[in-house]
């Protein structure tokens, strides 16, 4: 069957809702999402959004916090439009429905600004710590009530459509246009063409691409991966953030103990009772992530303990559940009470400072295809995300893209080319299921262990091998076997484990995120510049 509509948005997080809201008043929207439309990246999200939003901050140190975070790498340009942006759209929010947590201290702001890791001032507006959850009831709650969106559940995006394959031009082209996706119909096992004027990525990270990761097990980098197939830049892919302190506990499934917590006076301490961060850093225990989650990971190698510990103890009972209702009650279901105990604490893959590669206005390399939120890698991060930037980026990237777009709306109609349904090609269905949960627990086994917090060249040479002898063996399965979500995901990861690898290997010195011990230093010289890689031949499989 074929659907077609003005806007395809891949994605139901914050990047695509509040797109998708804006977009609903030029055209018809059609969102596909691989699970129920509030399963997302945002939806995890604890901490909140940092934004200027009390007398006592400025524009100018949100920048500059964000620049030092960034190891060099950040587009300066793009930070400053991005914060000075960000308090207009906390005001959209709040106008949609968005209820933030508001001030009991007379705060200029009206809102309790948190504080967290890597920022000189409290701006971090949040609902306790579940914005993420607040932000996708209000988002949802809008959209219900437009009758020009449509949301398609259940439903995973196999490729981009490219008009250069359709009339046989090369991929990659300078006037390449994608004109809508192939997507697979979970609950019916059927593949489905979807047509439209502009084609909108935000599906999120990548953090299962990684044995231990805070992510939903929907963060497969689905949109990087048909994005690259398609022949859209890809860029600092090596820049994985692995957030400091994941809950450690045989029954919990990587829940994530918020940067709130310590920048509210958490403390990180060795189960000796010792604490350590100030041998790494002058913040100690509010250092930028990457600092603290280095240091944790050199701190339980010299010891040979499991975890660390996160003591918030000292604060009192009241603050604490008033302050994180959340993590009180996940932590209480699990025999610990952050009240009176010590939170044990490990890194864990969180969040992909790199993706495909846009300009000012979440504009791809290619015709008619814009990507936003974590897909998507703006300038903004650089070699290292400042806490609770990601959901900004991600409402300014979608405003400024629903900005440009509103500019070509009129000079983009629908494409009239015509689209032949997905061919399966003679594929069979597959009796050994075994080979894909084999290969992908393989893939995100070798990642952890060669491509985590700290790498070498020996690691990265071992890692590109393995993936991609195993790429080899899921390309011919892809081939010969019919589609099913777990073999979709499972091309994707290898996708961007080999994207991650090769961005990694590149990088020959050591910054923000990517630590390498064979280049321990810094390289201004030579690489105070993004890795880039792009790929021009016909993609398979479409």
């Amino acid at each position: 069957m074929e659907f077609t509509s003005d806007f395809l948005v891949l994605g139901s997080g914050i990047a695509g809702l509040s797109f998708a809201i804006k977009a609903s008043g030029l055209g018809t929207v059609n969102m596909v999402t691989k699970k129920e439309k509030s399963e997302s990246n945002t939806n995890y999200a604890q901490g909140g959004i940092a934004a200027v939003l009390d007398k006592e901050d400025s524009f100018e140190d949100h920048i500059r916090d964000t620049l030092v975070c960034g190891g060099g790498l950040c587009n300066e340009e793009t930070v400053r439009f991005v914060v000075s942006e960000g308090p207009e759209r906390i005001r959209e929010l709040v106008q949609w429905g968005v209820e933030f947590t508001r001030s009991q201290n007379g705060s200029s702001s009206g809102f309790d600004l948190g504080r967290e890791g890597g920022h000189s001032k409290r701006r971090v507006i949040h609902a306790k710590d579940l914005t993420g959850q607040e932000i996708e009831r209000a988002l949802h709650a809008q959209v219900g009530r437009i009758p020009g969106i449509r949301i398609f559940e259940n439903h995973i995006s196999i490729d981009l459509i490219l008009q250069s394959v359709l009339t046989g031009g090369k991929v990659g082209n300078a006037q390449d246009r994608c004109l809508g996706a192939y997507v697979y119909d979970i609950n019916h096992d059927v593949i489905h063409t979807f047509r439209a004027r502009f084609v909108v990525l935000a599906t999120g990270g990548t953090g299962k691409v990684y044995l231990i990761t805070t992510n939903p097990d929907i963060a497969t980098g689905d949109g990087i991966a048909m994005a690259y197939r398609a022949g859209a830049e890809i860029s600092n892919m090596e820049f994985i953030q692995f957030h400091p302190t994941c809950l450690y506990h045989p029954e919990a499934k990587s829940f994530l103990i918020s940067e709130a917590v310590r920048g509210e006076g958490g403390i990180l301490k060795l189960r000796d009772g010792s604490t350590f961060m100030e041998k790494y850093h002058p913040m100690e225990s509010l250092a930028p992530r990457d600092i603290v989650a280095q240091a944790i990971d050199t701190e339980l190698k010299i010891s040979g303990d499991d975890y660390v510990l996160l003591d918030i103890t000292h604060r009192g009972r009241d603050f604490i559940v008033n302050r994180f209702p959340g993590i009180y009650k996940q932590c209480l279901e699990y025999g610990i009470d952050i009240t009176t105990d010590q939170i044990p604490v490990v890194p864990a893959a969180h969040y992909l400072c790199g993706g495909v590669a846009v300009n000012p206005y979440g504009q791809t390399n290619i015709d008619s295809l814009f990507a936003f939120g974590e897909v998507s890698c703006t300038g903004l991060h650089g070699a290292n995300r400042l806490a609770s930037n990601s959901l900004l980026e991600a409402v300014v990237f979608a405003h400024r893209a629903f900005v440009k777009i509103s500019e070509l709306f009129s000079q983009t109609p629908q494409n009239d080319l015509v689209i032949p349904p997905w061919d399966p090609r003679g594929a069979t269905e597959s009796d050994e299921s075994v080979v894909v949960s084999h290969n992908w627990d393989e893939i995100r086994r070798c990642m952890w262990n060669y491509v985590g917090i700290v790498r070498s060249d020996k690691r990265l040479a071992r890692a590109k091998r393995r993936i991609e002898m195993i790429s080899r063996e899921i390309d011919e399965y892809y081939r010969n076997f019919l589609l099913t979500k777990d073999l979709i995901e499972l091309r994707n990861i290898a996708t961007v484990a080999t994207l991650i690898v090769a961005c990694a290997m590149m990088r020959k010195e050591s910054r923000g995120l990517h630590y390498n011990l064979d280049y321990p230093q810094k390289d201004d010289v030579n690489w105070l510049r993004d890795t880039r890689i792009i790929r021009t031949v016909k993609p398979t499989g479409t």
